[in-house]
């Protein structure tokens, strides 16, 4: 099923390792990444997303979508982000046109104790029909080795892969072209069991990709990207059966403020929580085909139907104390006197800043954890060409000073260190906010 070169490939992959990854929105920050199918494995969350690349002269399309390859990352708390590497890319695909870069929006599942990673990919010849082809491989464990299929599904003509196994363990495959389809599975994961058919209880108008399909109390929840106007937003409707009949029931997320064209989602149930993953394209705003992927949390009404999620650049999950605490991507921000810059505009993987230039102004930053142990002292990343002085509190911005740190005239980024004064253990919010004025710039805080 695969040519000694694929297993070199394999190889590299199992000795290929991990990058730890500190996340809030967007949560992988090494990379660009979109279209994420999030799954829960065991105790952790794995990230099955595409990976945009900048297109240059040979190598895409300039100006368009570029992808070549797939990285999977995992974690077990949704802050902490592992980067596995690598798992499949178009040139070792035996039936994917190396050249195309069209590697988009994948997904993965697990069944028997094996993982079917399913991903679209233009054919490299007529024989395979026109357009995208379905592609799987296979795997023992979610980060891979994954061995590749030789042809694609037959049957399955489309993009956006998406796939469900109901509780009776029947599979269906979902896909997007022009409209969406959905189609039985055979047990192998690799055969359709049954014709493709048109989920026409959908919008007829705009454009409709990135199927996702999930189960909850009993109720079928067919999601996906709809333009209803210029850009996409996200939909459900809501059926009783995995194929529909299903009917249209509204928004999950409106169009992006950024101006984003595209979003693309996953939907799951981790630790009692539900959770809403999608894309922006917050590390490239000048440029919405290099996105990056989000998560935020899902709510339901009591009659099953979905609450819209707000997006926000906390995100979720709690941030380690002793850790990087990235205040610029806060849960709350005064009116006036602080704003957020990336840190160096021409390698934007760096992150952004935090600016105070006001007295009083501030950043509210959502659940720290700082455990039982207490801990003494406060560093932050900063710059100042006149010097000044922040404060960080804790339940409000008159809340009780836990720390002060005062930043020396430096027009470099140095360490500075203040003592903690007011320890505060467990889960904590935090304000950050000027005391005299003077401009600041933090890149991160952290408590040691």
């Amino acid at each position: 099923m695969f040519d000694r070169y694929f297993l070199l490939f394999c190889l590299a992959i199992l000795t290929n390792g991990a990058t730890q990854l500190l996340a809030q929105n967007p949560i992988i920050t090494n990379q660009y990444t979109a279209d994420p199918s999030a799954r829960v494995f065991g105790d952790r969350v794995y990230l099955f997303p595409s990976h945009d690349i900048l297109a240059k002269e040979g190598k895409g399309r300039v100006g368009w979508f570029c992808m070549e390859d797939y990285h999977v990352f995992s974690s077990a708390n949704l802050s902490d982000w592992k980067d596995h590497g690598m798992i499949v890319t178009q040139n070792k695909v035996p039936w994917v046109k190396a050249e195309s870069y069209n590697m988009w929006a994948p997904d993965c599942i697990e069944r028997n104790g094996k993982y079917y990673f399913y991903f679209p990919a233009t054919p490299k010849d007529s024989s395979y029909g026109r357009g995208f082809a379905i592609g799987v491989a296979i795997a023992d464990k979610p980060e891979g080795p994954y061995t590749l299929q030789t042809e694609p599904i037959k049957n399955a003509r489309g993009i956006d892969p998406n796939v469900f196994i109901d509780k009776d363990g029947q599979a269906y495959l979902y896909w997007a072209g022009g409209n969406i389809y959905g189609a039985k599975l055979k047990e192998n994961m690799v055969e359709l069991a049954s014709d493709p058919v048109i989920l026409k209880e959908l919008p007829t108008k705009g454009l409709k990709e990135g199927p996702y399909l999930f189960e909850r109390n009993g109720i079928y929840y067919l999601t996906f990207p709809h333009v209803e106007n210029k850009i996409e937003r996200l939909e459900y409707t809501m059926g009783n059966n995995p194929l529909g009949p299903f009917n249209n029931r509204g928004v999950i997320m409106d169009e992006s403020t950024s101006g984003c064209w595209t979003n693309h989602h996953s939907v799951i149930q981790f630790k009692d929580q539900w959770y809403l993953f999608y894309h922006n394209n917050d590390l490239s705003p000048q440029f919405d085909k290099n996105r990056s992927v989000r998560v935020d949390s899902l709510f339901f009404n009591d009659d099953g139907t979905i609450k819209k999620v707000i997006p926000t650049l906390r995100g979720v999950g709690s941030t380690n104390a002793t850790k990087e605490i990235q205040i610029d991507r806060y849960s709350k921000i005064s009116v006036k006197g602080v704003s957020v810059a990336f840190i160096d505009t021409a390698d934007r993987f760096k992150g952004w800043k935090t600016i105070l230039n006001e007295t009083g102004a501030w950043v509210q930053y959502n659940s720290v954890d700082f455990g039982k142990k207490t801990l003494k002292a406060v560093s932050a990343k900063a710059i100042s060409e006149t010097g000044g002085t922040i404060q960080v509190r804790t339940k409000s911005v008159d809340g009780p000073i836990i720390a002060e740190i005062k930043i020396s005239k430096n027009k470099d980024w140095k360490i500075k260190k203040g003592k903690v004064v007011n320890f505060q253990a467990g889960l904590q919010n935090l304000f950050i906010v000027s005391k005299d004025g003077k401009p600041v710039e933090i890149d991160w805080i952290s408590f040691e």
